[in-house]
């Protein structure tokens, strides 16, 4: 066969190279249709025109009680950003309660000077 006929059954596809955006109501409509009667996650993307491993993510926000990340288009914080956070919280804490602790010892000692300090009422003059 010559090889300008194999060349010629080559086809090549792109697709434009654009996302789809979609909407709250949307995602939620899409969502809803995998809980339904426990219908199959890649036959309901398929479907609808879209990633089954995107369905199961948008699945699985919904389904851990953050249907505000499905539902709005906003930005939604990723878990490094909430885990450093986390973090950060916690040395907040660590460092309130020992500043805490500072300032109960000090309270204290100025008591205790007080008292060493006052003068006495024994009937001197």
């Amino acid at each position: 066969m010559p090889e300008h006929m194999l060349m010629a059954n080559v086809e090549i596809i792109t697709d434009g190279g654009r996302r789809r955006r979609w909407s709250a109501a949307e995602k939620l409509r899409i969502v809803e249709e995998t809980l339904e009667d426990h219908a199959s996650i890649s036959i309901v993307a398929r479907r609808n025109g879209v990633a089954p491993n995107l369905l199961y993510r948008w699945r699985r926000l919904m389904l851990e009680g953050e249907s505000v990340a499905v539902t709005e288009d906003d930005y939604v914080t990723s878990n490094r950003v909430v885990r450093e956070m986390e973090s950060r919280i916690r040395e907040l804490e660590r460092q309130l309660g020992r500043k805490t602790m500072e300032v109960e010892i000090l309270r204290e000692a100025l008591d205790k000077s007080r008292v060493k300090n006052r003068p006495c009422s024994c009937g001197r003059r």
